[in-house]
């Protein structure tokens, strides 16, 4: 794919989203997390968003040739720290969510597990659930007292099992290997709920699937715990340097801890901020926010909506018009933004205003990150930014577009917009598209200090 300033392009139609025309020679492969589902540790934590193993195969290859700091200020369940520190790399990430960050922690010690302690778990494990299980005995533990949901989240059945489970993972002494049994507990309680991700999280029998009466909860926990076995002894042969201290996690929100990273001592950037669809990541992980302990009320799900990249609509529709920052307020950014603002003033509430107000605060944040980014770059450092496109009210927002220009407006180079994906499902947002509106698309925005 041919090199050019993203500033010396026009804005391509979005019914050919940039670059699609050379997806198939672009240097990414789909950054797709899907791709993870099977891979040697990254399939310890499902994730709804995030990029595949591969991308980052492909980003270190490219732009990493020797061993260095690799940082991901938005690492989500850690696929970016994962794969920089087999590769040999120094792994840096900040994560609000504190499962995410949890998640992340317990992969990045994958290489440290030591698998016949926890291959003897495993089995007292199992023998105790099918014990529990048989004798009818009572739990423990308790549900968590401020998790709440519409309709019950387990059936009586699996909710028995469930505390059961707790139970015995309380009475691990070994903090790595409770540690890893939260882990496989937490990867598998939405699958035995009467909830799925649809993408969000909801009811199945919305979604047209017949709750969960039952389920082998022992038997699918300890499944899961014996492929984390076997991968970490795949970790401690695949991980390159093994002398190297694990990679470090930050759970904090980048904009506000970006400075605990040296400055100027950053050689890879690799990442994938929020994108502009309204995605609640933190809501969509309150059954393993509550379960695991890292949440007791609503009110520190408040606090991590406060620290969330932008805002979300229905924190912004009632709020007066939101300012876009004079460091971002390029003018194409703020005729988009007054577009949507303009649109269905008759419906409250429901129309434009609400909609500008929320993609207002999301590009003054990206202004924020990078205005971060550029404090932990070397010169000639990059920064790869896997950013989706948006629909607000029916008007196309090219978001990676415009965090190249808000790049370049900070002293950035925006180097190229790569397309590996140039369609993508919606979710929420696709409801605020009209007909003749465009079609949603993935990039890599690459940047260059």
């Amino acid at each position: 794919m041919a090199t050019q300033s993203v500033l010396e392009a026009p804005i391509a139609p979005m019914d050919a989203a940039p670059g699609a025309a050379d997806a198939a020679a672009c240097n990414f492969r789909d950054p797709a997390f899907t791709a993870n589902r099977d891979a040697p540790v990254h399939r310890w934590a499902p994730w709804i968003a995030g990029f595949s193993k591969q991308f980052v195969e492909d980003a270190l290859d490219r732009h990493a040739p020797t061993h260095g700091v690799v940082l991901d200020p938005f690492a989500g369940v850690g696929t970016t720290l994962l794969e920089a520190d087999l590769a040999g790399h120094e792994a840096v990430g900040f994560e609000i969510n504190p499962y995410a960050a949890f998640a992340c922690r317990t992969k990045l010690a994958a290489h440290r597990v030591d698998s016949p302690r926890l291959r003897e778990a495993i089995s007292a494990f199992a023998a105790f659930g099918e014990t529990a299980d048989s004798s009818g005995c009572e739990p423990q533990s308790a549900p968590p007292a401020g998790f709440r949901t519409r309709t019950p989240f387990y059936s009586p059945n699996v909710l028995r099992k469930m505390l059961l489970a707790l139970d015995f993972i309380h009475t691990l002494d070994c903090p790595q290997t409770a540690d890893l049994f939260k882990l496989a507990f937490a990867s598998t309680m939405v699958q035995c709920s009467n909830y799925s991700y649809e993408p969000s999280l909801g009811r199945k029998a919305t979604a047209g699937r017949p709750d969960v009466d039952d389920f082998p909860v022992f038997e699918a926990v300890a499944a899961k715990l014996s492929d984390m076995a076997g991968d970490a002894e795949w970790s401690r042969h695949a991980r390159s340097r093994p002398e190297r201290p694990d990679g470090r996690v930050f759970a904090q929100s980048f904009f506000e801890g970006y400075r605990s990273v040296p400055a100027q001592s950053v050689d890879l950037l690799v990442t994938s901020p929020p994108y502009l669809n309204n995605y609640h990541y933190n809501r969509n992980t309150r059954p393993q926010l509550y379960w695991l302990g890292f949440c007791e009320s609503p009110r520190d799900l408040k606090r991590l909506e406060s620290l969330n990249f932008g805002t979300y609509w229905q924190n912004a529709r009632e709020r007066d018009a939101v300012e876009v920052a004079s460091p971002v307020a390029d003018p194409e950014i703020l005729e988009a933004v007054s577009e949507v603002r303009r649109k269905n003033p008759e419906k409250g509430v429901y129309g434009g205003n609400g909609w500008a107000n929320y993609a207002a605060q999301y590009f003054n944040d990206c202004g924020r990150f990078i205005e971060g980014a550029k404090w932990c770059l070397r010169p000639g450092g990059t920064a790869l930014v896997v950013i989706g496109n948006s629909i607000l009210q029916g008007v196309d927002i090219p978001t990676d577009r415009f965090l190249a220009v808000i790049a370049e407006r900070s002293g950035l180079n925006a180097v190229e917009i790569h397309s590996p994906r140039d369609a993508r499902v919606g979710s929420s947002i696709v409801n605020a598209r009209v007909p003749g509106s465009g079609r949603l698309y993935e990039s890599v925005v690459e940047l260059r200090a």
